[in-house]
């Protein structure tokens, strides 16, 4: 019996520091496109930004990329499609340098981080680790997480409140 309250308490306690670590670290946006809804409040919001390259096989503009640098937020690529499951399956170095040309070409630099649509990822895939960092599943626990149009596993009202 003794066991398991020590067990609860350690449990607690590590649930009540991720609580306060998803408080003070960057918050995150994914699915930034043109092709998707995103609400000014969450723009404002966050401080960073994960950005489609390609969504619905059309590439970011200049006009828009231009009003997304005036928001003086971190961007990190995306997806290259944002198609499901993208990166599930393997992917070689043209597939990823599409994405990576049509951002760099877009906002000026090129990207530094990269996450994968819906966080699937086979090791397969591991290669593009040595071509930038890649934000996986604890990504998600330890950082607050909105989506633009809504459209995460976990709604955007539940990521505010925890």
């Amino acid at each position: 019996m003794k066991v398991w309250r020590n067990i609860l308490i350690v449990l607690a306690g590590i649930i009540i520091c991720v609580f306060f670590v998803r408080l003070i670290l960057p918050i995150q946006l994914d699915d930034v496109s043109p092709g998707i809804f995103c609400e000014e409040e969450l723009l404002d919001l966050v401080d960073v930004y994960y950005v489609i390259p390609k969504f619905g096989n059309v590439s970011i503009d200049k006009n828009w990329c231009d009003e997304i640098l005036k928001r003086n937020k971190e961007l990190r690529l995306h997806g290259v499609y944002h198609s499901f499951e993208e990166f599930g399956k393997v992917r070689d170095e043209e597939y990823l340098n599409e994405g990576i040309e049509i951002f760099e070409a877009c906002f000026g630099f090129e990207p530094e981080r990269f996450k994968p649509p819906q966080i699937a990822w086979t090791k397969e895939n591991d290669w593009m680790k040595n071509e930038m960092r890649i934000d996986l599943g604890w990504n998600e626990v330890f950082h607050k997480v909105y989506h633009c149009g809504d459209t995460g596993v976990i709604p955007n009202w539940v990521v505010r409140v925890f």
